[in-house]
């Protein structure tokens, strides 16, 4: 990457913290394995439903272990509304299971042991050890992937092709702050059918404006 690159992502980085300064995870959790099974079930729903249902699943499940012998139909039925809910289910019961298995039940702070887990991949895995255990993760979700290409940071579409560029380009530090800011960009301002340009706080840093006019 190009040194320019670099000043321009912390360019970046400095005028989204002035500009959403509560950028946060916005899933409710109290513990590791709360903010795993709430990000499995956040996949193509909204955190805001996902933090409804979540408020009497905890409740219902409070170990690995009652995820991991739970029915699955009725675990089903507790999570239906966030959508997708069989996949999730299975998911959420699987990776439980080998939590109780090979981990008494405890989420790992390690990514290799977080996406040897059924069901977990390296997005599921680094929202849990930016905000769970506040070590360095880029969260490269829909949001994360559409600002990134706009704004010139990265010329890839897989994500862990994205990670990887965005991970040259910022110290870890600043890396899951970042993921956060990148999302609330794209949700508030970066939006995927009409970007708000003329109120974007990059849009001279941005690719995407400089060629399409916004």
């Amino acid at each position: 990457m190009k040194t320019a690159t670099k000043q321009n992502a912390a360019k970046i980085y400095d005028r989204l913290v002035k500009q959403y300064p509560d950028a946060r995870c916005t899933l409710d959790f109290k513990n590791p394995r709360e903010l795993l099974v709430a990000t499995i079930l956040a996949a193509q729903c909204t955190d805001e439903r996902v933090n409804v249902v979540t408020k009497g699943l905890f409740k219902k499940y409070p170990k690995a272990s009652d995820y991991a012998k739970a029915d699955p139909a009725e675990l089903e039925e507790d999570i239906r509304s966030t959508g997708f809910f069989r996949n999730k289910a299975k998911a959420i019961i699987s990776a439980s299971r080998d939590l109780v298995e090979k981990h008494g039940g405890e989420v790992p702070g390690d990514m290799d042991e977080l996406v040897s887990l059924a069901g977990v991949g390296r997005k599921t895995a680094n929202v849990v050890l930016g905000s769970a255990f506040d070590k360095p993760a880029i969260i490269v979700d829909t949001h994360f992937s559409r600002v990134s290409a706009r704004l010139g940071l990265t010329e890839q579409k897989d994500p862990v092709k994205i990670e990887s560029d965005l991970m040259k380009l910022l110290p870890p530090s600043r890396w899951t702050l970042f993921s956060h800011l990148m999302v609330f960009h794209g949700r508030n301002t970066c939006k995927a059918r009409k970007p708000a340009c003329d109120r974007c706080a990059v849009s001279d840093l941005c690719r995407y404006f400089s060629e399409e006019g916004g």
